[in-house]
């Protein structure tokens, strides 16, 4: 079973823009998803899904010292980016990741991505029901169930954020929730404002700039030193239909 990740990836933000390929401890914040996202060991290849814009050349650029592929398709339709990359890269699995989640755990993946093995499911995620901190979002799912999804989302919404068909159609998706054992959601660990890659970049500074921390010791980090949160914690999320 050929296990693809997708990171989608690109220049516009309306919030931050060029954020993924902002510095972050002396390598750009995809060049950090793409190491850490590296380390699963159920992986078997990744691939940046970015667009067609003029701009994500910058994006194609960088992919090539990451020794990654790269797929371009449409701006808004990020639903018909992962399908086709997904296609193309002969996927049977698909994880999704987001370039803007530096902090992503190689751990935290594997555990989800386990879990989905184990017991077959359409879609499995931890964020779903969210108990990680924002920032460690892993979403799997057979690269057939995203076919379908692919064919069938209608909502603008569905397609720029790739798997809300899932979970709003449970009775059609076997849909399993991957929980941690405490709830640790009120922490925000994503880049989507510039306060969320300061708060980042001072997690990595503390750690010498080398990504081979892990979550837990980037909690352990904020519980000694809680501080460290006030930066970002106010923001909130986008909802689904922002886009």
């Amino acid at each position: 079973m050929r296990i693809i990740a997708i990171i989608q990836a690109r220049m516009a933000s309306t919030r931050l823009p060029n954020k993924v390929l902002a510095d972050l401890g002396g390598q750009s914040v995809l060049a950090r998803v793409v190491r850490r996202a590296s380390r699963a060991q159920f992986i078997d290849r990744i691939v940046v899904a970015t667009t067609n814009r003029p701009e994500d050349d910058a994006i194609v650029r960088a992919c090539a010292p990451l020794g990654v592929a790269c797929y371009r398709g449409k701006d808004e339709d990020v639903l018909d980016r992962y399908h086709r990359a997904a296609e193309l890269h002969g996927a049977d699995v698909v994880v999704r990741v987001t370039s803007d989640n530096p902090l992503l755990d190689p751990e935290v993946a594997d555990r989800v991505i386990g879990i989905f093995l184990a017991r077959c499911p359409d879609y499995a995620s931890n964020s779903v029901v969210h108990t990680y901190p924002l920032g460690l979002d892993v979403e799997v799912m057979m690269a057939s169930s995203l076919a379908q999804a692919w064919r069938e989302a209608r909502e603008d919404y569905q397609r720029v954020h790739v798997t809300p068909y899932f979970y709003q159609n449970p009775e059609w998706f076997r849909i399993v929730p991957v929980r941690y054992h405490e709830d640790l959601s009120a922490w925000r660990w994503t880049v989507d404002y510039p306060e969320d890659l300061d708060f980042v970049r001072e997690v990595y500074r503390r750690f010498g700039n080398n990504d081979r921390f892990s979550w837990n010791a980037v909690r352990r980090l904020l519980e000694a030193e809680p501080w460290l949160t006030q930066s970002n914690r106010h923001l909130c999320q986008k909802q689904l239909v922002q886009g």
